[in-house]
């Protein structure tokens, strides 16, 4: 009799798991079911921070509807803006809001994607840990220039800073940065250029999203005690974050529509937190 009642307990409870997978299947296919039928090209540009969700969303797409090509660039949040401003692309990424003169211009439409902190970070063999905003200002400030003012090496520090039109930069300066950048600071065109240069240089310190920090010779460095997180970003506890935006005209193709409508759908989260980012839906 016990025998039979566990039978019938591991049956149902393997209906259960099929019912999960199954339902869970169909709702990850009805997100793309949406460009069922659909051809056409579609050109994206601005903000590197959003590019692994872009491409990721761009070949999922491309294969469920081979009759729909996405191009996927960055260029950096400024050029976004602009480029979608003047109808050179269909969506324009930007790592912060519109400014008031962005908006009077272009008179976009800003849909938003997800939430990125940025993080401050050296190289993995650099044994600073964590570091006081002030510290972090007179760094870039070309006050502090030697790691071994900080509990590290005696070895000169490289400072490694955003290209201007970047929103990363911009947002960096804004919530932590005070008084004037050193003018020894290397200029990084993206996120990804980012990680990788600091990746090689063990005296290295810049900055980049929470999302590109992928490599694991990279390591984030806590401000002040908090850890970089996109948890602790969306908790209000690291305060150096922004949103990430799609900004379109005020007539989108259909296509740019229903690719941030799938953005905004269950797959489209689970690619933004593969990313490592926050969505917001």
């Amino acid at each position: 009799m016990g025998w039979m009642r566990m039978k019938r307990c591991w049956a149902g409870l393997l209906l259960v798991a099929a019912m999960v997978l199954y339902f869970s299947g169909i709702s990850f296919a009805d997100d793309l079911e949406r460009f069922r039928g659909v051809k056409g090209t579609l050109e994206i540009a601005g903000g590197t921070a959003h590019l692994p969700v872009m491409a990721e969303a761009a070949v999922r797409i491309h294969e469920f509807n081979p009759d729909i090509f996405i191009s996927v660039t960055g260029g950096g949040t400024a050029c976004g803006i602009q480029k979608v401003g003047e109808g050179l692309v269909d969506i324009g990424n930007s790592g912060r809001s519109l400014t008031d003169a962005e908006r009077a211009r272009y008179r976009l439409v800003s849909h938003p994607l997800a939430l990125d902190g940025i993080a401050v970070a050296v190289n993995v063999a650099n044994p600073v840990a964590g570091l006081s905003a002030e510290q972090v200002n007179m760094i870039f400030a070309g006050r502090i220039d030697n790691w071994q003012e900080l509990g590290g090496a005696n070895a000169p520090i490289v400072r490694y800073c955003r290209e201007k039109g970047s929103a990363t930069l911009e947002v960096f300066e804004k919530k932590l940065l005070r008084g004037e950048v050193s003018v020894a600071c290397n200029t990084v065109s993206s996120n990804g250029a980012m990680r990788n240069i600091i990746s090689l240089d063990r005296n290295g310190i810049g900055y980049l999203s929470i999302g590109h920090l992928t490599s694991d010779k990279v390591k984030a460095v806590a401000i002040d005690g908090v850890v970089p997180s996109q948890q602790n970003a969306l908790s209000g506890k690291y305060t150096i974050a922004r949103t990430l935006y799609m900004n379109t005209g005020q007539n989108p193709s259909r296509l740019a529509i229903l690719l941030i409508e799938y953005l905004k759908s269950a797959e489209g989260a689970e690619i933004i937190k593969d990313a490592g980012y926050l969505p917001l839906r």
